[in-house]
């Protein structure tokens, strides 16, 4: 099935320096909301706590929900409204965890049954203690550092033919992590300060194929965290995993253009590199705009149907979609090749014995 004409041919690489300007901006943007924000908003699953859900017969005002739960000790509580106002459902969430006190939800009830008459239905409590919370968000930083790190050596060995260099490397990356961390070193700090060192190794030792895919799974996950920060959304463990998906998914459509590149390599071969990226994109154009078309029709269907609790998973998803197939297409190619990535990098290795293709005119 081709959504676009075969034969189209637009200039994707004469636009890279737009592209770059745009990215700038976004990026920017999404450090100058974090820094407003003072990083991003955390839920109780990083930021330890409790939350409760609260349905209500009738219309309660927040400030009496507020003073009926001061009554019992929660204190220093958020209380927002939980979808539609004619639910009557609201989010209750405090900085401090009630874990350990006994019958903690039969006091909530009763308390907040004084102010409403209606009735009161408790319908869950989520607790998560500090110290269970910051492992929490250390063990969502590493698994993001990990997975980009991972993808690093995949693209090296599948497109570069570099297996052992790159494992070695990203062996000794790690190794370097878990030293520091045993140091009690700023968690996002070493994240941040281990990434910047692993670009700079993979420079010097010519892993500039990788370096083009992974600047572009970069891009996306600090663009999504922006617009996240923006909406001033809380970050929970369903997000991570959103987040993870989508680096899996613009990866997915890289390896797809990237493939068709060294394939178009072997046919191409008076042909600048340029022209290679270009083409190559649009070959590929019609796969990535049905691919992300359908998965974002998906998305946007649980972000729509699929009630409050998924809401913030369907939305992250919606944003890396777009994200991702932006990145794949502008990103990723237009940072191999202001990396210096040339044919030579590409080639696919020459047999003994095996004849080279006609090159095209």
């Amino acid at each position: 099935m081709r959504f676009i004409r075969p034969d189209i041919n637009l200039d994707f690489v004469g636009r890279k320096k737009i592209a770059f300007c745009l990215s700038i901006a976004c990026i920017a943007i999404s450090f100058l909301s974090l820094i407003i924000h003072k990083g991003p908003r955390l839920g109780i699953d990083f930021a330890g706590g409790t939350l409760i859900q609260i349905k209500f017969a009738s219309a309660v005002p927040i400030d009496d929900i507020k003073s009926g739960l001061e009554s019992i000790g929660v204190t220093k509580s958020s209380v927002q409204q939980f979808g539609q106002q004619s639910n009557h459902e609201f989010l209750v969430r405090t900085d401090i965890s009630h874990g350990s006190d006994e019958g903690f939800t039969d006091k909530v009830k009763k308390a907040l049954e004084s102010i409403n008459a209606g009735g009161v239905e408790i319908r869950r409590v989520e607790m998560v203690g500090p110290q269970v919370g910051e492992d929490l968000r250390k063990k969502a930083l590493f698994a993001m550092f990990y997975a980009l790190l991972f993808i690093t050596i995949y693209i090296s060995g599948r497109f570069e033919l570099k297996w052992i260099l790159s494992g070695v490397v990203a062996a000794g990356i790690i190794g370097a992590v878990y030293v520091f961390n045993l140091f009690n070193v700023s968690i996002p700090f070493l994240i941040g300060a281990a990434l910047i060192v692993s670009l700079v190794i993979f420079w010097f030792l010519e892993l500039k194929y990788a370096m083009g895919a992974i600047v572009a799974l970069i891009h996306d996950v600090i663009i999504t965290v922006g617009i996240f920060s923006i909406f001033d959304k809380e970050f929970t463990l369903p997000i991570i995993a959103a987040l993870l998906t989508i680096i899996g998914y613009s990866l997915n459509d890289t390896i797809v253009i990237f493939d068709r590149v060294r394939d178009n390599l072997k046919i191409m071969r008076k042909h600048k590199f340029e022209e290679i990226l270009d083409v190559s994109i649009n070959q590929t154009l019609s796969r990535t705009i049905i691919t992300s078309g359908t998965t974002f029709l998906t998305v946007a269907a649980l972000f729509l149907f699929g009630g409050e609790v998924i809401n913030d998973f369907a939305f992250t998803m919606m944003i890396g979609v777009v994200i991702g197939t932006y990145s794949s297409i502008y990103v990723a190619s237009a940072a191999a090749l202001m990396l210096g990535v040339s044919k030579a990098d590409l080639m696919p290795v020459k047999k003994e014995g095996e004849e080279q293709p006609e090159s095209q005119p």
